[in-house]
């Protein structure tokens, strides 16, 4: 069995890839070790904690017990379903900061500056304001992923927006535009009611090609003869079999999986692979290493007012919503419930962003446990460049073995500054005059928590993953020995190999990864067909003028 392009992942890269590759007429052939992304479970955005506390979705993976955080392992879900993590994740539209990008380039990835990487955000959109206004000269129209916002009927969205204001921060009608920061309206990939994942947008249509063929099984290593990849190494029902690449061969299996696969095929730190008996091809010591997340808190209040999505959390209300849903694809079950959002500066002298919100008219995990005291709402925050660097290591040569997770969370001072603050802002805003109609009081952490030490403890208590892992097959130039992927995403010292997910950002950018991951799909799509990039944007993001003196 062989094709043009042989990749290995059904996710938010690799299904952008099979879509634009097939599309301009090559051979396509993706490997997933997952199963189907039908159901109600994945399509229905109310849904969504099912599935990625599913072991029929979730690969399962878990942290390294993490020593700052008290020693507790953390969750850490990847889609193992067609769709990848974009069918098992909260559907959150972000693209990321404008100067995410510019540093980017500036770290070493030439090419990769938001002038460089806004034409195929556009590309890849169709964009629907829902009437709540944007900036429609920075939008995609005609895209395959369809970008919407949800109704924003319950009176805590716009409650959360206000009081933003009233602690004198900007507003903002589309954070994926000019302007990020300030608080507005969130954005989701749902369309017609529907999960709107990369499967749906993009792997769907291009299996309808006959250039184009999902074929499922475990990528066990890539077969390499005399320094070029040639295949693909797959288990099948017990069996073993060679998928061939005529031309390259593409890893987008996850920034857990893809770094994984890289050191089982013999490229990545020459000492650790020999540790585990693999023969060196490659020694590049950057596989595996760079590993960042982003680490949040819920900040959660008990509601004054019965009016949260508390009273649908009951087997009656959970089944009239399914069924409206599946019938008519509309009401509760059609939005991801995060409608209302915002992007703030933690301090004067930071130029953009450094902590996101995500607001929910519920006080919930992302397990789907609610507490104990009923009605509530809860912001999620946290920092979103932490200094913190983990790894991705082998547990062992064998390819059924999950690999050894330390993400190294809050191991520097500056995590603990950073993280305090993002705790005490959120709690000005909840003080605003806009909820004094709804706030009863302060159930996470509590009001009694109030010193720096105090909130130490419950941060090391509380925080949890919000499953934005990256980094671990950084991008960099062919000099730079910590870079495991060139400017194009050619895995360097590897002909005919190239990497694209969320490995290879240099580093997270602010917010959710689906989107970012998917406009690395896209680019690379280009890289990998040989075509000039798409022509630059001139549009100027806006920036705080005050940045330096000024925190809002």
């Amino acid at each position: 069995m062989e094709a043009d392009f042989v990749i290995v992942g059904a996710g938010s890269a690799g299904c952008a890839m099979a879509y634009r590759l097939s599309e301009a007429g090559a051979s396509v052939i993706v490997i997933e070790y997952g199963g189907t992304d039908a159901g109600p479970f994945i399509q229905m955005p109310a849904a969504l904690s099912y599935p990625m506390n599913m072991k029929m979705y979730d690969w399962g993976f878990t942290s390294e017990p993490e020593p700052h955080l008290g020693g507790r392992r953390l969750a850490c879900p990847r889609g193992k379903v067609i769709g990848g993590s974009s069918s098992i994740n909260g559907m959150v539209y972000v693209r990321g900061h404008a100067l995410d990008f510019d540093h980017w380039q500036e770290a070493g990835a030439d090419g990769w500056a938001y002038a460089d990487v806004l034409p195929y955000y556009k590309r890849m959109e169709s964009w629907h304001d829902g009437g709540h206004g944007g900036d429609p000269s920075w939008r995609g129209v005609d895209g395959p992923l369809h970008v919407t916002r949800g109704p924003r009927e319950n009176p805590l969205y716009q409650a959360f927006v206000d009081a933003g204001a009233q602690a004198g921060y900007k507003v903002t009608g589309d954070y994926n535009g000019r302007q990020q920061e300030g608080f507005g309206p969130m954005e989701q990939t749902v369309w017609r009611g529907r999960r709107w994942s990369a499967a749906n947008a993009y792997l769907h249509p291009a299996l309808k090609r006959e250039n184009c063929t999902l074929v499922r099984g475990l990528a066990e290593k890539i077969e390499i003869q005399e320094g070029r990849a040639t295949g693909v190494q797959l288990r099948r029902g017990g069996t073993s079999q060679l998928i061939r690449a005529r031309r390259e061969v593409v890893l987008a299996a996850s920034s857990i999986n893809s770094p994984k696969l890289l050191m089982l095929s013999g490229i990545g730190p020459a000492q650790h692979l020999a540790g585990h008996g693999i023969d060196v091809v490659a020694d590049r010591q950057g596989v595996g290493q760079n590993l960042q997340d982003h680490l949040e808190m819920y900040v959660q209040m008990a509601a004054s007012q019965p009016i949260t999505l508390y009273k649908h959390w009951n087997l009656l209300s959970k089944a009239v919503i399914g069924a409206q849903w599946l019938f008519t694809k509309t009401g509760m079950g059609a939005s991801n419930q995060f409608e209302s959002a915002a992007f703030i500066r933690s301090r004067a002298g930071i130029p953009y962003p450094d902590v996101q919100y995500h607001f929910l008219p519920m006080a919930v995990r992302y397990d789907g446990q609610a507490v104990a005291e009923g009605h509530g709402f809860q912001a999620h925050t946290g920092p979103m460049r932490s200094p913190s660097r983990g790894e991705i290591t082998l547990r062992s040569a064998d390819p059924a073995e999950a690999p050894r997770i330390f993400f190294n969370y809050m191991s520097t001072e500056q995590d603990w500054v950073d993280f305090r603050r993002c705790i005490r802002l959120t709690r000005e805003i909840f003080a605003q005059e806009a909820f004094k109609p709804f706030v009863n009081h302060e159930i996470q952490p509590g009001a009694a928590v109030q010193t720096d030490d105090e909130l130490d403890d419950a941060i090391r208590e509380h925080a949890e993953s919000a499953y934005h892992p990256c980094g671990t097959c950084r991008m960099g130039r062919a000099d730079d020995p910590g870079a495991v992927v060139d400017p194009q995403a050619r895995v360097i010292g590897v002909d005919g190999l190239r990497v694209a997910d969320s490995s290879i950002f240099p580093r997270i950018t602010n917010g959710n990864l689906n989107a970012p991951s998917i406009m690395v799909g896209e680019k690379v799509s280009d890289h990998l067909l040989g075509r000039d990039p798409l022509a630059r944007a001139n549009d100027a993001p806006w920036v705080h003028p005050q940045w330096e003196t000024a925190q809002r």
